[in-house]
């Protein structure tokens, strides 16, 4: 895909059109008219990666368009990118620039920062890291106050944390998350609390209190921590160890006491619940004293199998996110027999790209 055109007048226009895709694509499932949940023009992505591009001594920041793949992009400023890693990139290029020992077969960079200011870098290299390396390097990330870790080959070093504290506002209560380096998080963070946001109203909707939540595809927590208050019992599942660890440390920052976090596959959960095999990470789990109400899914973009859209059919309610219409489309037009769509949302979590993130509200006919 070739590098989007970053202009903010064409903002407007361009999410017209997706939206204009959104609506006619799930015409025929009598599509809600969609809430837009806009994106900030500038500014707005928390993760970013770059090459390097080591050329006439120097060495810079480096992207490639795939109709020219082997003609490096050099760039002096990256505008998508959030405030903490915009401001950093040319204070870094210009240390890495400065110390042979920082500089020497670096390759990547990797940004992590956060709504409320922190920043992770990760430096990758085709080469072993030795002392002079960390030496120069733990002396960079005290210079520019940052979270820094080195990458080659078989070999991790972190000098301080490997992890992100991000603070989010959502609904007037301040939520805490741990994010860590090389797992998923939300690109946008202002469309991600606007994602929490939309969902939490359509939890509410449902009179959640008196019912319980099954959620696939937890991650670290993003939904869980905003949405498990509006139910009795929440029973979370993801596969990512790393990502379980941070769910389970984000749940208990934020005081959340009533969600079970097992770590499984949607096929094996929706197994279980269909009265399958016995599983091990399921002990402790009493599945038969659940009273579940509501089914919420953020899938990868692959979404749902059919062993979880069959279990899907026998919820009530099924609150999903997509990051992609098509399987989205293709998921809705299984249930459809069962579920009509009840409400809709757009949130513009990638501006000036194709893509677009969707949520959905099913609700049994």
């Amino acid at each position: 895909m070739p590098l989007p055109v970053i202009d903010p007048a064409r903002y407007e226009d361009q999410l017209a059109a997706k939206l204009a895709r959104y609506r006619a694509d799930f015409a025929e499932f009598a599509l809600p008219e969609p809430q837009v949940l806009r994106s900030a023009p500038l500014h707005y992505r928390l993760r970013a990666e770059f090459r390097l591009w080591h050329h006439d001594g120097r060495v810079d920041y480096a992207m490639f368009d795939s109709a020219d793949p082997k003609q490096p992009i050099l760039l002096e400023r990256f505008t998508p990118a959030a405030e903490p890693i915009a401001s950093l990139m040319p204070r870094l290029r210009d240390a890495l620039q400065a110390s042979e020992a920082l500089r020497r077969k670096i390759f990547q960079v990797d940004f992590l920062a956060t709504l409320s200011g922190e920043c992770l870098v990760s430096l990758v290299y085709h080469r072993p890291l030795d002392e002079a390396w960390e030496i120069a390097a733990r002396t960079l990330a005290a210079d520019l106050q940052i979270q820094l870790i080195g990458r080659s080959r078989k070999q991790k070093i972190v000098l301080g944390r490997d992890w992100v504290q991000e603070v989010l506002e959502v609904d007037g209560r301040r939520l805490r998350y741990q994010q860590f380096e090389g797992s998923f998080t939300q690109p946008n963070g202002g469309v991600n609390q606007h994602m929490l946001s939309w969902a939490r109203a359509q939890a509410q909707s449902l009179g959640g209190a008196a019912g319980d939540l099954l959620e696939l595809y937890c991650g670290n927590g993003n939904f869980t921590v905003a949405l498990a208050p509006l139910f009795r019992r929440v029973l979370a599942t993801e596969m990512s160890k790393t990502s379980v660890n941070a769910a389970h440390t984000n749940l208990a920052d934020n005081g959340v006491a009533n969600v079970s976090l097992v770590r499984m596959a949607s096929e094996e959960i929706s197994d279980a619940l269909a009265g399958g095999r016995a599983y091990r990470r399921m002990q402790g789990v009493d599945l038969a004293s659940y009273r579940f109400s509501t089914l919420f899914v953020d899938p990868p973009r692959a979404g749902l199998d059919e062993g979880t859209i069959a279990l899907a059919r026998g919820f009530d309610n099924i609150l999903y996110i997509s990051c992609n219409p098509e399987t989205l489309r293709a998921n809705v037009a299984a249930l459809a027999a069962t579920h009509r769509i009840a409400a809709a949302a757009a949130f513009d979590q990638f501006p000036y790209t194709h893509h677009l993130e969707c949520g959905l509200l099913l609700q049994r006919r």
